[in-house]
């Protein structure tokens, strides 16, 4: 009777762990190599997705706002 309980909390801790994962290697914020691209933040472009769910957002029409440093 114990085995869906397992079951159910072991897909939640997979699901975890891979939702932490996309995080530390797509997110922005996260800089792993600080030598080549110290600043990633900088050079994300407004078509690039980086939220795992958008409402109402089609990135690839969204223009540039910001200046170039």
């Amino acid at each position: 009777q114990l085995i869906p309980l397992f079951l159910i909390i072991g897909s939640g801790g997979v699901g975890a762990g891979l939702y932490l994962m996309r995080l530390a290697v797509f997110n922005p914020d996260v800089s792993w190599d600080k030598k080549n691209n110290p600043e990633p933040w900088n050079k994300m472009s407004p078509s690039d997705q980086y939220k795992f769910y958008s409402v109402n957002v089609d990135y690839s029409k969204l223009k540039k706002d910001r200046p170039d440093f």
